[in-house]
């Protein structure tokens, strides 16, 4: 897809616009309830098929199919995402009416230097063909690793800070409770972070990590960078009303990890059929129709067995209760 500057622009600048409205509509700290939460995911996700539609229209199906499919993808990834912001806002005790405020910043942190990895990303796959080998295999052994780890059945209940978090908070130390929306106030003539900065920092350089297996992944469904950027920035943007919507169901959602794991190893060797073919090795790839449809049909499987599986966990829970409370 032959891409200007003109157009990079344009996106670049609607991109800020709705990032600028999203600001203004949450830049009065409050406790977002589900309806607020339900419409405004509604509306970026109609944003984000409204820009696919675009993409149809005017560059054709292959350029809209990898944009769907790359959406679909980060989307989901993002929910496992929102296991993890939870952890941080409890060990960061944030309390609810500032969430929103945390988690629009770190959005913007983690799109800026997710953007670069993309830059790089693109860089590197224009020189090396090879590298997709690479990217294959990591996926794939990320999806083994997922599926060890859901095995495990091992729940995190704790978040561990990074190394450029504990050297920041180090660094300008930390003040000892919240200060309103303050990022930076002085204690004792000395000019100190709040534990709001701390907490954006934290969710910002954390989704970092993800990136190290969404951004190959989606590199797996297109190679066009705008394209990359564009679903990136739409899964991003709507994360954040994400997180009050489905907040409370995340823990229902137990087989999210097998779903995910089949995504990535599933796009992981499609990329490794990518990278023989570009070597000149005859073999079949996987077209993007192909792409979408075990991706859409995997996350709804995943969905309706989870649910499944966490309503029948609870009638048994609740089955138990019963009995106990006979036995008493």
């Amino acid at each position: 897809m032959d891409v200007s500057v003109t157009l990079w622009v344009l996106t670049v600048v609607g991109l800020g616009a709705l990032i600028a409205v999203d600001f203004f509509i949450g830049r009065k700290p409050h406790d977002v309830s589900i309806k607020e939460a339900g419409i405004w995911t509604i509306v970026w996700i109609v944003l984000a098929a409204l820009f696919g539609v675009g993409l149809l229209l005017f560059s054709g199906g292959q350029p809209a199919g990898e944009f769907f499919a790359g959406y679909i993808t980060e989307k989901s990834l993002s929910v496992d995402n929102l296991f993890v912001f939870v952890l941080i806002m409890a060990k960061f005790a944030v309390p609810t009416q500032y969430q929103q405020r945390v988690l629009l910043f770190g959005v913007l942190i983690a799109l800026v230097l997710r953007t670069i990895f993309i830059a790089a990303g693109a860089a590197i796959i224009a020189s090396f063909s090879w590298v997709f080998f690479i990217f294959g295999a990591f996926l794939i052994y990320t999806a083994w690793k997922l599926v060890q780890e859901a095995r495990a059945d091992e729940d995190d209940d704790d978040f561990e800070e990074n190394r450029l978090l504990k050297a920041a908070e180090k660094r300008f130390g930390v003040a000892d409770r919240y200060h309103g929306t303050k990022l930076w106030i002085r204690e004792n003539g000395k000019r100190v972070m709040t534990p709001m900065l701390v907490v954006m920092l934290a969710i910002g350089t954390t989704d970092v990590l993800f990136a190290l297996d969404s951004i190959p992944a989606i590199f797996g469904l297109t190679q066009d960078p705008y394209i990359v950027f564009t679903a990136n920035a739409f899964a991003l943007m709507g994360l954040r009303q994400l997180y009050f919507l489905i907040g409370g169901l995340l823990k229902k959602l137990v087989h999210l990890s097998y779903g995910l794991s089949i995504i990535l190893g599933f796009i992981g060797v499609k990329l490794v059929l990518h990278a023989l073919h570009e070597a000149g090795v005859n073999v079949p790839e996987i077209s993007i129709p192909v792409s979408l449809g075990v991706i859409c049909a995997v996350l709804i499987v995943t969905t309706i067995t989870s649910l499944f599986a966490s309503k029948k966990k609870a009638q048994a829970e609740a089955e138990a209760a019963r009995r106990d409370s006979v036995d008493i």
